[in-house]
């Protein structure tokens, strides 16, 4: 039995067609190379069809620094336990494929900004400008709303801040695998990583399942939201798990959305930002909640 589970960010309501044909679009070209090439190829098709619509804050499309740039984050992991991450990378076209050289070609867990770039351009991925006009307005109306630099520019933006699109898969042969990508928030201080780069905050899989999270990056890394979820897994179901999390994350501060799989296929999505884009799909079924 094969299961895919998608997030398109969590935060302010996103209910128009377009949003929703995005998530669905991301499930089904996942979902193709589920049973034929695993997990790990799954989630990495629903993450890069997701970076390539400007409609989410990933890849194309990304949400621009103070500095009017995108700098991208983005992660991968198997329950084989392999990670490989990127954080601060400005000029890919998707940051979750140099996620994934960095876990297969490199002693490394996560690499950075500029040497990140370097490696990019080492392996062939040619440089490419992810930004876009409405996120250039974006940044114009963050700033009109603040000064030019928020020290907790993140608490002052609330909903709207949140943005990031993951997805976990689990395969035939029981092997689970998560990619998580983002761009961060509007007007974020150049060289903000938030939890998405980092392994068992926005990202985390094992043998007892795996997990993805959106919304206040600090907050769901200060819990390591993540790695409690799919440990947790070990001994109650997914939904359990993932609904109590979520709730609690609320009691500390944190706006925040969370899916996830456990070792037995269950599936699971909890929120308590005002809205959450997802869907999932198990055997060829469809279902969407965006």
């Amino acid at each position: 039995m094969c299961q895919l589970i998608v997030h398109g960010g969590a935060g302010k309501v996103r209910n128009s067609r377009s949003y929703r044909e995005g998530v669905e679009e991301a499930l089904r070209r996942g979902f193709a190379v589920l049973e034929k090439e695993g997990a790990l190829e799954a989630v990495m098709a629903a993450v890069l069809s997701l970076e390539e619509n400007p409609l989410f804050n990933c890849g194309t499309g990304s949400a621009l620094n103070l500095d009017g740039e995108a700098e991208m984050d983005a992660s991968v992991m198997t329950s084989e336990d392999r990670f490989g991450a990127v954080g601060s990378v400005k000029r890919v076209e998707h940051p979750i494929l140099l996620a994934k050289r960095v876990m297969e070609e490199t002693d490394h867990l996560l690499i950075v900004g500029d040497g990140a770039e370097r490696l990019a351009r080492f392996w062939g991925y040619p440089l490419y400008d992810p930004v876009i006009e409405s996120r250039r307005d974006e940044l114009e109306d963050v700033k009109r709303k603040g000064s030019a630099f928020l020290p907790k520019l993140h608490s002052f933006l609330g909903e709207e801040a949140k943005g990031t699109v993951g997805a976990v898969a689990r395969d035939r042969m029981g092997r689970i695998a998560v990619a998580t990508s983002t761009g961060g928030y509007a007007a974020k201080a150049p060289g903000r990583i938030g939890d998405s780069a980092i392994l068992g905050a926005g990202t985390y899989a094992s043998r007892w399942g795996g997990a993805s999270a959106t919304g206040h990056g600090e907050q769901i890394w200060r819990q390591l939201l993540c790695f409690e979820a799919v440990e947790e897994m070990r001994l109650h179901p997914a939904g359990e798990v993932i609904s109590r999390l979520v709730r609690e994350a609320k009691e500390q501060g944190c706006s925040c959305g969370l899916i996830g799989i456990d070792w037995r296929g269950r599936m699971a999505q909890a929120f308590n930002a005002e809205a959450m884009l997802w869907g999932t799909i198990e055997n060829g079924q469809l279902t969407l909640d965006a």
